[in-house]
């Protein structure tokens, strides 16, 4: 076993054990905010510090990664999750939203810091000629995410019906803290340390290849979030009459299979020496939640049309989810690649804060149909956006 596939795997482990706290950690927020009687758009606010933050983590953690090195952000990111949870496991009576929006925060940045570490830092273990291999290994890293987010999502309903809510993130803390532990020794010490010294100012990408993916992703996550984060849980519960398990249970069905299809998609989208794979997936996409929407709107079957329509958008946003986290690998620089990646995660987390805002306020407001027209328009501009990427010879000339 070579150094780089040692290194790959402690990253990976990594990324695997936080991406379980945080999908279980999501999942139980909504539901048992949800059990107290919090309004859609009270839930939806109690994640606004968690993707704010994710914002500033992205745009400041790369100039730390590239600072510091990956492993050391990679494991401040491990340890502020564990205290993001232990402030959860307070006494109910002082679990208010100011807490739970304070501890949502810290978690945020906890988990930019982890996502940029780990895909800055498997740049570094490909060299640049072989494309293919670099794609197929952030395609298992970030599918094998997506599917343990799953898992996270049906483990967060389960110990919430089992131990409680103090309970539950009590366990994860416990467990999320022996990985740190062993992050802190295994873990390659300069590992994405930038040869030059970068200045702050070089936060913001002056790449157009970069800047414009990154509004591309921006409006792609958002259309995803604005009927996934709060929105679908909501109406999966109210309107089906489903259960916390049965609700838990398929959100994290979905996102398995989510994370299933990333880890295939290399061999799905084929060449990617042009942009016209990131131009047609997306715009494949934006006809799903709005083929969803008609359907409710015109009264078919709302369980056959939700749920056979959500298992349609998961495989094509799953294509361009993986399509976009290659891209970005690819594009970024050598030298200081944290600073890309950061600056592109830092609209990936606005996408996901301008969604999570409308999931909880067009629910509540308009309904389930309204989220999904908004989703539709959002991918839709990441499709157009797509057309001005560069062909992939021109960034590297």
């Amino acid at each position: 076993m070579t150094a780089a596939i040692r290194q790959y795997l402690v990253i990976t482990g990594n990324y695997w054990a936080f991406t379980l706290t945080d999908g279980a950690l999501r999942m139980l927020v909504v539901l048992h905010f949800h059990q107290l009687g919090y309004s859609p758009l009270e839930i939806a606010l109690l994640f606004i510090f968690y993707e704010f933050f994710g914002v500033v983590t992205n745009l400041v953690g790369g100039y730390l990664g590239a600072r510091m090195g990956l492993n050391r952000t990679m494991n401040i990111g491990l340890f502020l999750q564990i205290a993001a949870l232990a402030m959860l496991a307070v006494p109910a009576v002082l679990l208010t939203v100011p807490w739970v929006m304070a501890a949502q925060a810290l978690s945020g940045i906890a988990k930019d810091l982890n996502k940029m570490s780990a895909k800055s830092g498997i740049k570094l273990l490909v060299p640049d000629e072989q494309q293919g291999t670099l794609y197929k290994w952030v395609a298992i890293l970030t599918g094998s995410k997506n599917t343990l987010k799953g898992v996270g999502f049906f483990l967060g309903g389960v110990l919430l019906m089992s131990v409680g809510f103090t309970g539950a993130v009590l366990i994860m803390a416990t467990a999320l803290g022996l990985v740190w532990l062993a992050s802190l020794f295994l873990l390659k010490q300069e590992l994405g340390k930038s040869k030059a010294k970068p200045k702050f100012r070089e936060i913001l990408s002056k790449s157009r290849a970069i800047n414009v993916l990154s509004a591309a992703r921006m409006f792609l996550f958002g259309a995803r979030d604005v009927w996934f984060v709060v929105a679908l849980p909501v109406y999966l519960h109210t309107v089906f009459g489903w259960d916390f398990w049965k609700v838990g249970g398929f959100m994290a069905t979905w996102v398995i299979g989510y994370g299933f299809v990333q880890t295939f998609a290399p061999r799905i989208t084929g060449n990617l020496e042009s942009k016209q794979p990131a131009v047609f997936w997306a715009a494949a996409l934006a006809l799903i939640p709005a083929a969803i929407a008609l359907g409710l709107m015109a009264g078919w079957p709302p369980q056959v049309v939700v749920i056979g329509g959500l298992l349609l958008f998961g495989v094509l946003f799953a294509i361009n989810s993986s399509l976009h986290s290659y891209l970005i690998v690819s594009y970024a620089r050598g030298d200081g690649v944290s600073l890309d990646v950061g600056f592109y995660y830092m609209s990936n987390a606005a996408g996901r804060l301008l969604g999570t805002i409308l999931s909880g306020w067009v629910y509540q407001n308009y309904g389930l149909e309204a989220c999904l027209w908004i989703s539709a328009g959002l991918v839709a501009m990441a499709s157009l956006l797509s057309l001005m990427l560069p062909q992939r010879h021109e960034t590297l000339a």
